[in-house]
Order: C-alpha cells, then structure tokens, then sequence
C-alpha cells in the first residue's frame, strides 16, 4: 500500500511538473499543432480537407487588430478583466439550464485556449477539471495579450482551417493582417460551430450575427499591444 501511494505521489509530482513547463514553454514558443488537429485528421483520414489541415503560426502584430476584439465581442467581452473565469456566466447558464432552457456553454477566451492546446474537444467533468487546471495555469504565467495570440492561431474556424492566417488566405484571399472589421466580425460569427457555418459563405444567421458582434466592438477596447499600430 505504502508503495502504492508512493508511486501514485511520484505521478502527480511528475504530471504538476510536466504541465507546468509545457505551459512555461509555450508563453513563447509557437503552438504548432493541437489535440484538435490530431483528433480531426485521425477521424476524417478519408477526407485530405481535414489531413491536409491549413495552419501557420503567426505573431499578434501580424493579425488584424479587429479580430481580438470581434472574438471578445462575440465569446468573452470580459476577457480583459477577468482571471480565467466568468463567474456571472457560468451562473447565468446554469440558472437558464436549470430552468429548463438549453445547455450552454459558459467559457471564456482563455478556458477555449486552455483546452485547445491541451486538452481534447469532447466535454465531460473530467476534461473541465483539467481545462480549470490549464486556465489558471496560462492565466498565471501568460500575459493576456499571449493568449489571444496563441487563442487565434490555434481556434478551429473551418473544416480542417486553424487560425486567423489560415482562414485569412482560405475564405478572404489576403493575410491576417488585412483582415477588414467587417471579416472579423464574420469570421467570430461562425466560431461556436465553423463547421457548420462558413465565414467565405456566410449564411443570413452568420451574416445577422456578425452585425451584432459589428456593434458590440464599438464597446470592446483594443489590445494594448495593438492601440498604438491602430490609431496610425
């Protein structure tokens, strides 16, 4: 028994150690790949749109300014503020689900980039435990600025499409970069299913939606890395 727990200690000391310098890593290595994109090569290996994934890895200063705050105005306004979690969220959907209405999903920006880079897609209370883990890590050891930038190179925004570069080229025909507001509010339109929903071919609930993500910017503050470069 003794040896047991010794064994069952050295595991944990080993999994707190290895996570935490994966996550110390990553504050400035690129995030190349993702479970994600395993997950969804691996399951679709008949279809090359999902193995023959597009992705590059690009830097915070080589994506729209427009898109962070598009991606707050649609999934997280709080996101600057907050330390993780959106506690008046998560309480809200639980009081809507209680009553009787849909299941939905409370997490913020940085939950969404724990669990994309770390973790796998399918939702269980195992995998929310160690999503909670994961966002206190990166909330600790990242800036905000680090996740939005790993959070936009790493979301999945279209069949075998992952980040701003990628879905910049594919659906717009330009870089990141020159992504216009109005494609940012598309393109954060289509991330609670950009499997379903296209930003190259916006349906009229994408194209609805993404007017109300349009006015809700006007309230979102730019990143301060990217005030400066804006008001050029």
């Amino acid at each position: 028994m003794k040896l047991f727990f010794k064994i069952l200690m050295w595991l944990a000391v080993g999994f707190l150690v290895s996570t935490f310098l994966a996550v110390l890593i990553y504050r400035w290595a690129p995030v190349k790949y993702t479970p994600l994109m395993f997950i969804r090569s691996w399951s679709h290996s008949d279809d090359k749109t999902y193995t023959d994934y597009k992705h590059r890895w690009v830097p915070l200063d080589s994506i729209s300014p427009y898109l962070p705050v598009a991606v707050m105005a649609s999934e997280d306004q709080k996101f600057l503020s907050h330390n993780g979690f959106d506690y008046e969220a998560i309480k809200e959907a639980r009081a809507e689900y209680e009553a009787g209405g849909r299941r939905r999903g409370a997490s913020t920006i940085s939950q969404q980039t724990a669990k994309n880079v770390f973790l796998w897609p399918q939702s269980s209370w195992v995998r929310k435990g160690f999503e909670a883990y994961f966002t206190v890590l990166i909330e600790l050891l990242w800036s905000k600025e680090r996740i939005m930038e790993v959070y936009l190179n790493s979301i999945e925004m279209g069949p075998g499409i992952y980040g701003a570069e990628a879905v910049a080229q594919e659906h717009f025909g330009c870089h990141a970069a020159a992504l216009s507001r109005s494609d940012c509010a598309t393109i954060a339109a289509t991330l609670p299913n950009p499997i379903k929903m296209s930003s190259k071919q916006p349906s009229r609930y994408v194209r609805k939606r993404s007017g109300q993500i349009s006015r809700q910017m006007k309230h979102i503050p730019f990143l301060k890395s990217q005030k400066s470069e804006n008001s050029k």
